[in-house]
Protein backbone atom coordinates (compact mmCIF):
# COMPACT_ATOMS: atom_id res chain seq x y z
CA UNK A 1 0.00 0.00 0.00
CA UNK A 2 1.67 3.53 -1.47
CA UNK A 3 2.15 6.44 1.36
CA UNK A 4 -0.65 8.59 -0.10
CA UNK A 5 -3.38 5.39 0.28
CA UNK A 6 -2.65 4.87 4.19
CA UNK A 7 -2.85 8.88 4.70
CA UNK A 8 -6.39 8.63 3.13
CA UNK A 9 -7.45 6.18 5.43
CA UNK A 10 -6.10 7.39 8.27
CA UNK A 11 -7.62 10.75 7.66
CA UNK A 12 -11.02 8.89 6.87
CA UNK A 13 -10.66 7.13 10.18
CA UNK A 14 -9.37 10.68 11.96
CA UNK A 15 -11.93 12.97 10.42
CA UNK A 16 -15.12 11.50 12.57
CA UNK A 17 -13.23 11.03 15.68
CA UNK A 18 -11.97 15.23 15.24
CA UNK A 19 -15.16 16.44 14.26
CA UNK A 20 -17.02 14.52 17.13
CA UNK A 21 -14.50 16.04 19.36
CA UNK A 22 -14.85 19.88 18.39
CA UNK A 23 -18.52 19.14 19.53
CA UNK A 24 -17.85 17.77 23.01
CA UNK A 25 -16.92 19.26 26.24
CA UNK A 26 -13.64 17.29 26.25
CA UNK A 27 -12.65 17.92 22.94
CA UNK A 28 -8.89 18.85 24.51
CA UNK A 29 -8.72 15.49 25.84
CA UNK A 30 -9.83 13.66 22.71
CA UNK A 31 -7.29 15.67 20.62
CA UNK A 32 -5.02 14.71 22.73
CA UNK A 33 -5.85 11.09 22.08
CA UNK A 34 -5.86 11.16 18.77
CA UNK A 35 -2.37 13.22 18.48
CA UNK A 36 -0.85 10.35 20.77
CA UNK A 37 -2.46 8.11 18.66
CA UNK A 38 -0.93 9.48 15.27
CA UNK A 39 2.52 9.87 16.66
CA UNK A 40 2.29 6.19 18.14
CA UNK A 41 1.36 5.08 14.04
CA UNK A 42 4.19 7.64 12.46
CA UNK A 43 6.56 5.69 15.40
CA UNK A 44 5.58 2.25 14.51
CA UNK A 45 5.69 2.67 10.42
CA UNK A 46 9.44 4.34 11.49
CA UNK A 47 10.03 1.29 13.02
CA UNK A 48 9.45 -1.15 10.20
CA UNK A 49 10.95 0.98 7.63
CA UNK A 50 14.05 0.56 9.82
CA UNK A 51 13.96 -2.81 11.03
CA UNK A 52 13.07 -3.65 7.06
CA UNK A 53 15.81 -1.78 5.60
CA UNK A 54 18.48 -3.71 7.92
CA UNK A 55 16.31 -7.21 6.80
CA UNK A 56 17.09 -6.44 3.54
CA UNK A 57 21.40 -5.41 4.65
CA UNK A 58 21.10 -8.54 6.64
CA UNK A 59 20.05 -10.65 3.27
CA UNK A 60 22.62 -8.95 1.39
CA UNK A 61 25.29 -9.77 3.46
CA UNK A 62 24.42 -13.58 4.00
CA UNK A 63 23.95 -13.73 0.18
CA UNK A 64 27.84 -12.54 -0.46
CA UNK A 65 28.59 -14.97 2.20
CA UNK A 66 26.91 -17.89 0.49
CA UNK A 67 28.68 -16.96 -2.99
CA UNK A 68 31.86 -16.53 -1.70
CA UNK A 69 32.00 -19.46 0.35
CA UNK A 70 31.46 -21.72 -3.02
CA UNK A 71 33.92 -19.73 -4.91
CA UNK A 72 36.71 -20.14 -2.05
CA UNK A 73 37.19 -24.34 -3.11
CA UNK A 74 38.16 -22.52 -6.78
CA UNK A 75 40.57 -19.79 -5.26
CA UNK A 76 42.59 -22.59 -3.80
CA UNK A 77 42.91 -24.57 -6.83
CA UNK A 78 44.58 -21.73 -8.26
CA UNK A 79 46.54 -21.65 -5.30
CA UNK A 80 47.44 -25.43 -5.86
CA UNK A 81 48.46 -24.81 -9.15
CA UNK A 82 50.38 -22.12 -8.62
CA UNK A 83 52.54 -23.86 -6.08
CA UNK A 84 53.18 -27.33 -8.09
CA UNK A 85 54.34 -25.18 -11.31
CA UNK A 86 58.10 -25.25 -11.56
CA UNK A 87 58.67 -22.96 -14.39
CA UNK A 88 57.64 -19.73 -12.74
CA UNK A 89 58.34 -17.83 -15.70
CA UNK A 90 56.15 -19.47 -17.99
CA UNK A 91 53.25 -17.66 -19.74
CA UNK A 92 50.51 -20.55 -18.38
CA UNK A 93 52.09 -20.22 -14.71
CA UNK A 94 51.71 -15.98 -14.73
CA UNK A 95 48.35 -16.27 -16.73
CA UNK A 96 47.11 -18.60 -13.98
CA UNK A 97 48.72 -16.02 -11.19
CA UNK A 98 46.75 -13.24 -12.64
CA UNK A 99 43.66 -15.00 -12.74
CA UNK A 100 44.30 -16.19 -8.83
CA UNK A 101 45.24 -12.45 -8.14
CA UNK A 102 41.99 -10.98 -9.82
CA UNK A 103 39.63 -13.52 -7.96
CA UNK A 104 41.39 -12.43 -4.66
CA UNK A 105 40.57 -8.68 -5.81
CA UNK A 106 37.27 -9.61 -6.27
CA UNK A 107 36.85 -10.88 -2.88
CA UNK A 108 37.94 -8.04 -1.30
CA UNK A 109 35.49 -5.78 -2.95
CA UNK A 110 33.14 -7.84 -1.26
CA UNK A 111 34.59 -7.40 1.78
CA UNK A 112 35.91 -10.91 2.38
CA UNK A 113 39.19 -11.13 3.79
CA UNK A 114 41.96 -14.04 4.51
CA UNK A 115 42.59 -14.51 8.03
CA UNK A 116 46.18 -13.90 8.15
CA UNK A 117 47.53 -16.85 10.43
CA UNK A 118 50.97 -18.20 10.57
CA UNK A 119 53.00 -20.89 12.94
CA UNK A 120 53.48 -19.97 16.45
CA UNK A 121 49.91 -18.26 16.64
CA UNK A 122 47.59 -19.01 19.23
CA UNK A 123 44.80 -21.64 18.22
CA UNK A 124 41.15 -20.00 18.96
CA UNK A 125 38.58 -22.45 17.78
CA UNK A 126 36.16 -19.35 17.02
CA UNK A 127 38.07 -18.89 13.91
CA UNK A 128 40.14 -21.83 13.46
CA UNK A 129 39.31 -25.40 13.30
CA UNK A 130 41.84 -28.23 14.38
CA UNK A 131 42.19 -31.34 12.22
CA UNK A 132 45.82 -32.83 13.73
CA UNK A 133 47.73 -32.72 16.99
CA UNK A 134 51.34 -32.79 16.97
CA UNK A 135 54.20 -32.77 19.29
CA UNK A 136 56.75 -29.66 18.50
CA UNK A 137 58.90 -28.81 21.16
CA UNK A 138 59.85 -25.51 19.27
CA UNK A 139 56.25 -24.12 20.01
CA UNK A 140 54.14 -24.08 22.90
CA UNK A 141 50.74 -25.65 24.27
CA UNK A 142 47.69 -24.36 21.77
CA UNK A 143 50.12 -22.96 19.27
CA UNK A 144 49.44 -23.27 15.31
CA UNK A 145 52.24 -25.55 13.81
CA UNK A 146 50.82 -25.46 10.28
CA UNK A 147 48.10 -23.92 8.09
CA UNK A 148 46.79 -26.70 6.43
CA UNK A 149 43.96 -24.20 4.47
CA UNK A 150 43.62 -20.95 4.57
CA UNK A 151 40.28 -19.28 6.62
CA UNK A 152 38.00 -15.82 5.42
CA UNK A 153 35.64 -13.57 6.91
CA UNK A 154 33.00 -11.26 5.61
CA UNK A 155 32.90 -8.26 8.37
CA UNK A 156 32.58 -10.14 11.51
CA UNK A 157 31.48 -13.39 10.19
CA UNK A 158 33.95 -16.25 9.21
CA UNK A 159 32.92 -17.98 5.73
CA UNK A 160 35.55 -20.75 6.27
CA UNK A 161 37.24 -21.59 9.28
CA UNK A 162 41.70 -22.07 8.93
CA UNK A 163 42.17 -26.05 9.05
CA UNK A 164 45.15 -25.67 11.58
CA UNK A 165 47.72 -28.23 12.71
CA UNK A 166 47.93 -27.04 16.68
CA UNK A 167 51.02 -28.42 18.71
CA UNK A 168 51.81 -30.46 22.36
Amino acid sequence: MDETKKEEILEEELVPEVLDAAETPDSEKKLAELTDKNLRLAAEFDNYRKRTTKEMFAKYDDGVRNACEKLLPLLDNFERALNAQENKEDSFYQGVTMIARQMEGILADLGVNEMELNPGDEFDPNFHNAVAHVEDENLGQGQIAEVLQKGYKHKDKVIRYAMVKVAN
